[in-house]
Order: structure tokens, then sequence, then C-alpha cells
């Protein structure tokens, strides 16, 4: 079992994206268990993060109105939909913050 969040960003669902992909910041948003594990990505804008006891899948999808709307589901082996919720949204608070230091840096 695992949980569902979303997230709206004001930046272009590529550079959510790419920030989100980028090896070197992956560690600033996703969940400590996997800092160390690449991003798979698949056709569009998804990718998956994936070890022995934890699971991540991203999607970014444009927003009508401007920005992107992250989505992002964790699931991990022993962990209760409570904590995970918490997890999820700690981790999509991150990647927004990643996605603007990003987009403000260059």
């Amino acid at each position: 079992m695992g949980v569902r969040r979303e997230r709206g960003m004001s930046a272009e669902p590529e550079v959510v994206y790419n920030t989100a992909t980028d090896p070197a910041r992956s560690a600033g948003w996703l969940p400590e268990p996997l800092h160390r594990v690449r991003a798979v990505t698949a056709p569009g804008l998804a990718a998956n993060w994936r070890d022995d006891v934890w699971q991540a899948a991203l999607v970014v999808e444009d927003e009508p109105t401007g920005g992107a709307v992250a989505v992002l589901e964790i699931s991990a082996d022993g962990v209760g939909d409570g904590p995970l919720g918490e997890v999820a949204e700690r981790a999509l608070f991150e990647l927004d913050r990643e996605v603007a230091d990003n987009f403000t840096a260059g």
C-alpha cells in the first residue's frame, strides 16, 4: 500500500522534472532511504526510484493556468499510510524548494 500526493509548483514542468531527477538534487527532496538511488525515467515527465523497501514514482504534469503539478506516489514495506503521507508531503515541499533554488540560480 502507498500514498499519493500532489503539489502545484510555479515553474515549467520540464524544470520541475529536471530538478527532481538531477542526482545532485535528489537527496534534497527524496526520503533518505532513496538518496543514493538513481531515477529510472519513463516516457513523458515520469520517473521512479526503488530500493529493497522504498518506492517512489513522480509524474510532472502541465498546469493549464501556468506552472506544473507534481504527483508523487510513495510506498515502503512496513510503513503505514499515515507516516507515508507525511513523508510524501514533506518530499513535495522540499522538491518545490529545490525547484525554486534551481530556477533562481540559473
